[in-house]
């Protein structure tokens, strides 16, 4: 993602395969991640409108983002121990369907279709809806 894909407040992001452009507010956390990332990169000598930057500045790689997220895995695994095993089984991917579940549980299935660009529902709850409905006891 570079800087040319915010537009107007909202952080565009085209899907691969249905080339859809599903608008993200630029609110809450996501504001503050995108405030850090401008300081950052301001102090860089190495300007580039990429989002994800090295310490030099330049465009973060996949192979690098890949090399950063096995560290980070690798040090959360560490941290919490009790949970070491299933962090080590999570994979970069699994955080899509992490955002379709929360967005579905929060505002629903379809704001969950939404945020991940599908043409229906019936995809989202097929592929990446991991978790069930949240229901309520009868008694």
């Amino acid at each position: 993602m570079t800087e040319h894909d915010i537009i107007d407040g909202h952080l565009i992001v085209t899907q691969e395969k249905t080339k859809q452009p599903p608008r993200i507010k630029i609110i809450g956390q996501l504001a503050t991640l995108l405030d850090r990332i401008k300081a950052r990169k301001a102090g860089c000598k190495v300007k580039t409108a990429a989002l994800l930057v090295n310490l030099n500045g330049k465009r973060l790689t996949a192979p690098a983002l890949r090399a950063q997220f096995d560290k980070a895995r690798t040090a959360a695994a560490v941290a919490v121990p009790d949970l070491a095993e299933e962090i080590k089984q999570m994979w970069f991917y699994d955080l899509r369907a992490k955002a379709a579940d929360d967005t579905a549980d929060d505002l629903g299935d379809q704001a969950a279709s939404n945020l991940l660009g599908h043409e229906n529902v019936q995809t989202t709850r097929r592929h990446d809806l991991r978790r069930g409905k949240i229901v309520a006891l009868t008694k």
